[in-house]
């Protein structure tokens, strides 16, 4: 009786769980998505997809060549057609990939990693590493994180 008791319990605990969630999905603005074009220097989706070959080459630094332009305005038509009239970006892939770029706050598992797995030499890889100046940062922090994770663990072990 008890156990079907907590199982009628656990059963409507879950059902109503369901309903209490509070998910609502804010689509990203392609205008407000940022991605970098040259050292230093980020452009809209919204600005990159009107852009032309000319002030690309003269923003990027580079010239490009009879193919390079090819695929540049091909990329390009394909980001328009990723972008609603609204300005939403539509294309899930890109969402994930706009999301998922940004390396400058939260978990760096390659900075925990080194930490973790080589201890006190993978601090000093995290601070050998160069590359942009806020991921170095959050690498190297979780880089300590992972350290003093794997130290607690050793004297846990001991």
């Amino acid at each position: 009786m008890k156990k079907t008791l907590f199982l009628i319990l656990s059963f409507s605990l879950i059902a109503t769980s369901f309903a209490a969630s509070n998910y609502s999905y804010i689509p990203k603005k392609a205008a407000e998505t940022y991605i970098p074009v040259a050292a230093n220097k980020q452009i809209s989706l919204m600005e990159f997809s009107t852009m032309k070959v000319k002030d690309y080459e003269k923003l990027s630094g580079k010239n490009l060549n009879f193919f390079q332009k090819i695929a540049f305005k091909s990329n390009q038509k394909q980001l328009r057609k990723s972008i609603a009239a609204d300005g939403t970006i539509k294309n899930d892939e890109m969402i994930k990939s706009a999301s998922a770029s940004d390396l400058t706050t939260g978990f760096h598992l390659g900075g925990f990693a080194l930490g973790l797995f080589l201890g006190p030499i993978g601090v000093l890889i995290a601070y050998l590493i160069h590359g942009d100046a806020s991921v170095d940062k959050n690498r190297i922090k979780w880089s300590w994180i992972g350290f003093a994770v794997a130290f607690l663990l050793w004297l846990l072990i001991l």
